[in-house]
């Protein structure tokens, strides 16, 4: 009689030798392993060449990736730095808010940009950026954490923008330099697009938390 061997005790035999294949090296050649590639059965080397080059190619997809995302992140960068140069250029106070929400649409290409401030100095009272924002709005803003995105959903803050919004992200705007254990929310940053992809409810909000808080900083000499 034939002895029927468990295929889990062959392949545990086989680890539990690792001398087997050198003694039996004549074996190596007459392996025939099924192919998912070329559909048909192969060497054992050729096999582990078809697993290699399966492997390599993975390797230089997940390169090519990394590669296109440090290049996304640095041109971001560059926008960033851009945008943060010409607030500090700003000729004064005034010019601030126009020119920031303007260096949104130019630099990063965003379609549509704007923003209400509020508890901002007498001075600045009667300004655009000052106009009246309702106390939904304003508990909106502070109930931010961290930057919405998503569909337009007749948000009041929309509204301050153009026509035709299908998604938006808005920005909360606080004042960290009060010394409070809360920082103050003093107002917000609405960005929108017609695309109603441009703001999708999924994107990753780094970038944008960046973008607030520079902006946070630089507004905050307009309030009493």
């Amino acid at each position: 009689m034939s002895l029927q061997l468990d295929p889990d005790t062959v392949a545990q035999y086989l680890i539990d030798s690792p001398h087997f294949f050198e003694e039996h090296a004549e074996l190596l050649a007459k392996i025939r392993l099924s192919s998912p590639l070329l559909g048909r059965a192969v060497s054992l080397q050729e096999r582990q060449m078809e697993v290699l080059r399966e492997k390599i190619k993975v390797q230089d997809l997940r390169l090519a990736d990394m590669m296109r995302n440090a290049q996304e992140n640095d041109a971001s960068s560059h926008k960033l730095h851009a945008w943060t140069r010409s607030l500090l250029l700003a000729r004064n106070d005034v010019d601030l808010p126009h020119t920031l929400v303007d260096g949104l649409r130019t630099s990063f290409g965003v379609p549509q940009a704007t923003l209400r401030l509020w508890g901002v100095a007498e001075d600045y009272s009667h300004t655009w950026f000052a106009a009246e924002a309702s106390e939904d709005a304003k508990i909106f803003a502070n109930g931010l954490s961290l930057p919405f995105c998503g569909s337009n959903n007749d948000f009041e803050a929309a509204a301050w923008l153009e026509h035709d919004v299908q998604s938006v992200a808005m920005l909360p705007l606080r004042n960290t330099s009060s010394g409070a254990a809360v920082s103050a929310t003093f107002g917000l940053l609405v960005l929108g697009s017609p695309d109603p992809q441009r703001f999708s409810a999924d994107m990753a909000t780094d970038f944008l938390v960046q973008i607030g808080e520079t902006a946070s900083a630089a507004l905050a000499c307009l309030l009493e």
